[in-house]
Formats: C-alpha cells, sequence, structure tokens
C-alpha cells in the first residue's frame, strides 16, 4: 500500500523537526566546547564539528519550523561539566555514540525527500555522519586517552583491594580509626606497588611515557584509597562507615565503567554489575576469613 504525499510530507516534517533538535544540540554542545578549550589544535578540529552539525541543522530546519529549546542549553552545560571532569575526547565519543542510529533515520527519510539536489544533500550528511566526524574524533589526543588503561588500572585494583582490606578488618576490630588506618597503609603502600609496575610495563609500549603511566596508576590509586578510607574517620559506628565506604566504591567504579563503555563502545550496564558483583565478592569473603582468622588467633582480644 503506497503512502499518499499528504502523509509523506507530515513524516518527513515530523522526522525533519526531530533531525533540528538533535543537530542544534550537537552544535551548541561543541560551540561551548570549543569556548573553553585552549589548545589550538583541538579549537580547530572542534570548529570544524560545529560548523559540520551547524551545515545539518541549517538543512533540516527548511522543512519544518523550529525554536530553540532550553533544554538544548542546560545539555550543552552538562556536557562541559563533563568535559572538564573527562576531557574533550571522551564528550566527542559519547556526543557520536548514536550516530550508527541516526545514520538509518536519515536513511530512511531519502525517500519521502523529493528534489534530486535535496536528496544529495541528505547523502552528503550520510557520510559525514559516517565517515568526516570520527576523522576528527580520531584525531584528538589527550593524556586522559592515552594513559586511560593506566587510570582504571589503579582504580579498579584499588577499589578492589581496599574493599576487601575494610571487610577484612571489619571482621577482626569495632574500631573506625584502626579500619581506616589500616586501609590507609595497605592503599598507599599498594599504589607504590602499582605505580613501578606500570612504569616497567610502559617501558615496553611505543610513544608512552613510563614516568606519566607511573604517576597516573598511582596517582587515581591514592585517590579511590583516601575516598574509600575517609568514612572510617568522620563516621564513629564501624558498619555505617563501612557502607558509607562501600557507597563511595559503587559510584568510583560507576564512573570509571561508563567512562570505559564509551570509549570502547561496550555495555556500561554488563561492565557495571560485573566489576560491582566483584567487588562485594571480594568483600565478602575477605569479611569472613578475617573473621575466622580473628577467632582463630583472638585477634580482637588482642586489640580491644
Amino acid at each position: 500500500m503506497e503512502i499518499s504525499p499528504k502523509k509523506e510530507q507530515f513524516e518527513l516534517r515530523r522526522m525533519a523537526t526531530e533531525f533540528c533538535y538533535d543537530e542544534y544540540a550537537d552544535y551548541i554542545a561543541y560551540k561551548r566546547l570549543v569556548s573553553i578549550e585552549f589548545n589550538k589544535e583541538r579549537k580547530k578540529k572542534l570548529e570544524l564539528i560545529a560548523k559540520t552539525e551547524y551545515d545539518h541543522f541549517n538543512f533540516w530546519r527548511k522543512y519544518t519550523t523550529f525554536k530553540p529549546s532550553f533544554k538544548s542549553i542546560l545539555y550543552s552545560y552538562f556536557l562541559v561539566l563533563l568535559r572538564l571532569i573527562f576531557g574533550v575526547t571522551f564528550v566527542i565519543k559519547l556526543l557520536e555514540r548514536g550516530e550508527d542510529k541516526a545514520v538509518e533515520r536519515y536513511r530512511t527519510v531519502l525517500d519521502l525527500i523529493q528534489t534530486e539536489e535535496d536528496r544529495r544533500v541528505v547523502e552528503r550528511i550520510i557520510q559525514d555522519e559516517l565517515d568526516h566526524e570520527q576523522y576528527f574524533v580520531s584525531q584528538l589526543d589527550e593524556i586522559i586517552v592515552k594513559y586511560m588503561s593506566a587510570l582504571v588500572l589503579g582504580l579498579a585494583d584499588a577499589i578492589i583491594e581496599i574493599t576487601g582490606t575494610h571487610a577484612g578488618t571489619l571482621g577482626t576490630t569495632s574500631s573506625t580509626i584502626i579500619t581506616g588506618a589500616v586501609g590507609l597503609v595497605v592503599g598507599i603502600s599498594a599504589a607504590i606497588s602499582m605505580a613501578s609496575a606500570s612504569y616497567l610495563q610502559t617501558k615496553h609500549e611505543m610513544g608512552k611515557s613510563p614516568t606519566m603511566a607511573a604517576l597516573i596508576t598511582g596517582s587515581g590509586y591514592i585517590l579511590a584509597v583516601a575516598l574509600m578510607s575517609l568514612p572510617y574517620f568522620v563516621i564513629s559506628n564501624i558498619v555505617l562507615a563501612f557502607v558509607a565506604s562501600i557507597a563511595i566504591s559503587i559510584l568510583l567504579v560507576m564512573i570509571f565503567t561508563f567512562q570505559g563503555s564509551v570509549y570502547t563502545n561496550s555495555s556500561f550496564i554488563m561492565d557495571f554489575l560485573q566489576t560491582v558483583g566483584l567487588v562485594l565478592g571480594v568483600a565478602l569473603l575477605a569479611y569472613f576469613l578475617g573473621d575466622i582468622l580473628s577467632a582463630v588467633l583472638g585477634i580482637k582480644e588482642l586489640i580491644k
């Protein structure tokens, strides 16, 4: 059954409106990123991407009525916040993450466009989404991207090891200060060890600085250790302090798994659940081990 010309025009207008909102939101976001970028080379590349997005928006709005929404402005400021935390490459990867679906929608609308000239424009837009913008994304080079594996290594190892340390100590003492201190001592020692291992490993990798890799690994480790140990120094109840520390560890897991899923286009939910399951499993095992050793060796009696 053929679609009537009237219905085709309605569908084209509806889809063009959606495209306008998407392209305008991306254009505003890129312009905002340009305004806070100090690296001249990256600034030029971001300006080129912003211009591409604006050209796309400008084409679609001739098929529909469009009024900029406040939502697009808020969205751009949210992306600026993410840029300050995770870096510009992360934000661009996030913006470009849905481009495969966008390309499919553009291909669908090709059948609704009547003029050959506009069809060629849409085909060029599709090509932009497939190649042009990804080219610029691939050219963006940041330390946070280059040493992402070192950062994740430090954070992941710290979260699992310090959670286990705190849980094990929980089975031997009810003192929050002792538990927090043990976590810091173990954590700082492990941070030095991990930084040294990262230095030695990176010596065999081309294009990376062993010193930078060691600093990032160690810094990530110490940051996680400090945040996870903090509740034991501000909360007197050992159980509440442990719960707060676990909550911080889950928040850290959420941040670095989300970041990793954006860079690798993998499933955030699956990675997050697997890592949280591992953290909680280690905590449970360490608690029972600490409890058993405490009972066998009489540790609780010794440190009362």
